[in-house]
């Protein structure tokens, strides 16, 4: 049998999330037996001409139905479109149907997590309007628990719904310490899961 890992699969117009996937891969990483498979999804356009290429020109690949299939739990991120995720990872999530015919995510833990520009940007919808799919496939969701006294003092991202991030009008804002060890808790948390339900 393969190596189990958690595909940590999001979409990065800005860096934010990219940072923040990275952070969740450390956080899974500190778990013995399980590894972090860390993959993205190209950009939709109104415009039907409009191609990507086959890989991406800088970060991690473009995820593929047999990485969503095979994973033993998910961490899925977007950026916040009006509440909700963003075209590319809706799209990618629209075309995983033979996954929901075949049960092939049933109780398989999954987390979520975004970034706003705006404090109160609508991260608390993305984290849960991006949870729906995830349910539909048979997922267990898991957010984070407050036992990581850090949600109850955070002045910036981190939810009980999943970890987020405040990145600021013009999208610059780095990751702060509680937001980055919020990330790292997450991904620790869903790879402890994935073990304990293979």
């Amino acid at each position: 049998m393969a190596h189990p890992y958690v595909l940590i699969l999001y979409y990065s117009r800005h860096g934010s999330l990219t940072a923040m996937a990275k952070e969740m891969a450390r956080g899974v990483e500190q778990v013995s037996g399980i590894e972090a498979r860390l993959r993205t999804v190209p950009a939709v356009s109104s415009n039907s001409e409009a191609t990507e290429p086959a890989i991406p020109a800088e970060g991690a690949v473009y995820c593929t139905e047999e990485d969503l299939r095979h994973c033993s739990g998910l961490l899925l991120g977007s950026p916040t479109r009006f509440g909700n995720m963003a075209a590319a990872m809706k799209y990618f999530l629209d075309s995983t149907s033979s996954l929901w015919l075949s049960g092939a995510l049933i109780d398989k833990p999954a987390g979520t997590f975004t970034s706003t520009s705006s404090l109160h940007g609508g991260q608390e919808t993305t984290l849960l309007t991006m949870a729906l799919p995830l349910l539909h496939h048979g997922m267990i969701w898991a957010g984070i628990p407050y036992s990581n006294a850090e949600l109850s003092s955070t002045t910036d991202g981190g939810t009980p719904y999943g970890a987020s991030h405040l990145a600021g009008i013009k999208g610059n804002n780095q990751l702060s310490s509680t937001e980055a060890r919020l990330c790292r808790v997450q991904g620790e948390r869903i790879a402890r899961l994935a073990l304990k339900l293979m």
